[in-house]
This record gives structure tokens, sequence and C-alpha cells, in this order.
């Protein structure tokens, strides 16, 4: 028999709060955190806008590892100590074999490695951390959270772009589920803020160049939304087996039901326009869950604040669910933070998780006139709601889809 997996604890360092608690007055909030850059000069490129990060290593971790690690995995092995904080449980001694490690991120270290560039041509060798080696490959999130916490169980870092937070939670999710480990630490973390790094997305005029009016950039489903904001930050869940989680009196926040995954295999940057591959991915995690359309009460979309994007989102929505999907709430929680790509699916599963758990519904920031061809019940404020399940979903550059069904747990009836 297959294991029942649940979620018993949240980390999360975003724009909006740090902290399962803080990450929701976030959402709660409901106002962008989206502000002018002040990282670096981006006065060269016509977005000059972003969704950045307070955030400083030194208060999360030790001097030393503070130092040792770049901002990628900073953020990375910070959100896993506040989920497995927040979870409560122990990952050495016996239990390290049984626990795993899933992180991904689309750039992983390279705006570090941007940084250390710059170095090596003002100062040749001696301008170049030591540490280069060992940030700018994809898996040194994984490997840093697993040296961390202490876990000797599988650590696998995924690059599947702005789908590899989502992607990592649903292959822990898989991993927990058939008896491979019994704990998986599983998220996401991006730290894109860099000239050239997000220069090259200026460049290909995917982003949003509202720059006199940054707070209100971020516009998912807007009929005059103009791209998407480019975000930072990290989020980590702790997924464990269900009934060891009672045994312990874990208290449960949501459970993980279903996990699918596609790809488009149309274009390296725009989705296909009718929707067919994401909506397969959409229905290969029902089908996993084992439960119908009609149960899911409400969908957290990809919702990047694209043209290209979100009417293609819609579709496939619209192909997934059929006829009732004009009744299904949807949010999409980007208008807050922005897009921080490969991080982005983890926290939006983060914020699914507990709107189950807490009884209340994203709404959808900046919002003001409905684009006209997004068919769907998009909901601009919180919503008081208690659904039994909802859907998250995730789809990136190079035609990636993934999608994750989460469901209620009874306990947060109480």
């Amino acid at each position: 028999m297959r294991r029942r997996v649940v979620i018993t604890g949240i980390g999360a360092i975003t724009p909006i709060g740090a902290g399962a608690d803080g990450l929701w007055e976030g959402v709660i909030r409901n106002e962008s955190a989206v502000r002018e850059i002040d990282r670096f000069d981006a006065s060269a490129f016509p977005s000059r806008i972003a969704a950045q990060v307070d955030f400083d290593p030194a208060d999360h971790l030790d001097v030393r590892r503070s130092r040792r690690l770049d901002r990628f995995s900073a953020l990375a092995v910070a959100a896993s100590r506040q989920a497995v904080e927040d979870a409560g449980i122990a990952t050495r001694n016996g239990a390290a074999t049984r626990t795993g490690v899933w992180i991904g991120s689309a750039l992983g270290g390279v705006a570090f490695a941007e940084e250390q560039h710059s170095g090596y041509v003002a100062r040749g060798v001696r301008g170049v951390a030591p540490t280069l080696a060992l940030a700018v490959f994809g898996g040194a999130g994984a490997s840093n959270v697993a040296l961390d916490i202490g876990s000797t169980g599988p650590a696998v870092g995924n690059a599947n772009s702005c789908a590899s937070g989502a992607v990592a939670i649903g292959q822990a999710f898989e991993a927990v589920r058939s008896g491979s480990v019994d704990v998986a630490i599983a998220g996401g973390s991006e730290a894109p803020l860099a000239p050239l790094t997000f220069g090259s997305f200026a460049m290909i005029k995917v982003l949003s160049q509202r720059n006199d009016d940054p707070a209100t950039a971020s516009r998912p489903f807007d009929r005059d939304r103009d791209g998407f904001v480019m975000g930072e930050g990290a989020a980590v869940l702790v997924l464990e087996d269900r009934d060891a989680a009672i045994r312990r009196g874990a208290r449960i926040v949501a459970e993980v039901l279903g996990y699918g995954a596609s790809n488009d295999a149309y274009h390296m940057t725009a989705p296909r326009p009718d929707g067919r591959e994401a909506a397969r991915a959409i229905c290969l995690a029902l089908s996993d869950a084992g439960i119908g359309p009609e149960r899911i009460g409400y969908i957290n979309a990809h919702g990047s604040s694209t043209t290209l994007n979100e009417p293609a989102e819609a579709r496939a929505i619209a192909a997934a669910f059929g006829p009732g999907a004009r009744g299904i709430p949807v949010s999409s929680t980007k208008g807050l933070y922005g897009h921080a790509l490969g991080a982005s699916g983890a926290i939006e599963a983060a914020i699914t998780a507990m709107a189950l758990d807490r009884g209340t519904l994203p709404g959808t920031c900046n919002l003001r006139h409905l684009d006209p061809a997004i068919e769907l019940n998009v909901i601009r404020q919180p919503l008081a709601a208690r659904p039994d399940a909802a859907l998250s979903n995730s789809f990136g550059f190079g035609g990636m889809n993934a999608s994750l069904v989460l469901g209620r747990h009874a306990g947060s009836d109480e």
C-alpha cells in the first residue's frame, strides 16, 4: 500500500514575510512588496523593479557558515532550518538515513558566479572566492541543506525552470509515499537579482516596465499587465508519512494527494497556446490523487502576470475541469512577491497548504480589470472558505509543467 504523505513543517524567506506565520501574514495583508531595485544599478535596463528580500545570512546561520554560502544556498538552508523547527522533527542520528532533501532552483548559484566574474576581471584569480566551484552547481542547495541538517538520504537538486520548486515537492512526495524515505525536506530557492542575470530577462522583454509604480507592476490576470516582476526567496516543506506524524503527535498542516508533470515540447519561452500539456499535468495530478475535478475547491494559479502564459493556463484549467472550471475560486499570489522563478512553486505550495489549514483563500493583488480572455473565477481579496482539496500550478520556460494537489487535513476543522 502507498503511504499517505502530510506536510508538518513550513519554512519561508520571502519579500512579504519570513517563516510560516510571516508568509501568511503577508498573504492576508494582500499588499505588494515590489519596489525599485537597490541591490545594483539597474538604470541600463527597461525594467528597474523587483521583489527583494531583506535577508542577511548572518541572522540565520553561524558566522562561518554565512560567509561560505552564496545567497541561493543560504536562503535554502535558512528556510529548511525554519521548516525542520516548525515540524519539530529529528533529522540526525537514526533518522538521518531515512531523511531526504529535494531543492529546486532555476538558476542556482549563477548570480554569485556573475559577482565572482567581476572580481576576476578586476583582480584576477585573487579576486575570486575559493567557494565558487562549490556554489554554482545546481545541487549545491540540496547538498548544503543535507549537510546542515545531517541528512544522509538522497539529496536532489533540479533546475526545471519556474516549475523547479513544485517538481522538488512532487518528487519528494513520491519518495515518501513509496517508502524510499520517511521524511523529506523539499522546496525551492532562488537568488537571481544580479545585473547580468536580471538583465538577461529584461532583454527578452518578459519583465514589467512599470517602473513609475512598482507596487502595481505585478498584476496577474489583469488586462493591463505588461510582464512579470523578478523576485527572490525560498520556501521549504517537511513531508512525512502520515501515520508516523500522527504517532509522534505532529501538527499536520495539509496532505499532499497527487503530483503531475508534463512538457509542452513547443517553445523555450512561450507556452502552448491551447494549454493542452499543462492540462495534462493537472489531470495527472488529479488522477494520482485519486479524486475527481469536482473535489477541487481552490486553484493557486501560476499566474505570472504575462500576456501569453495566463490565457494558456486559463485554457488548461478549462480543459482539465470542464464546465465546472468557472465555479472554482482561482488566484495568483505573485502580485504580492513577484516571480521568484524556481522558488515560486514552493512558496505557492506553502501558501496553498496554509489556505486549506487556516480556512482562507488568498486574493490576487493588483487585479483591477480582469482580462476578458481569462474566463475563470479569479478572486481579488482573501476569501473565507474551507475546500476539501486545492490545486497549485507551476509552469516555466522550456515548457515545464507541474501540478500539485493538496488536501485539507481533518484536524484543521478543530
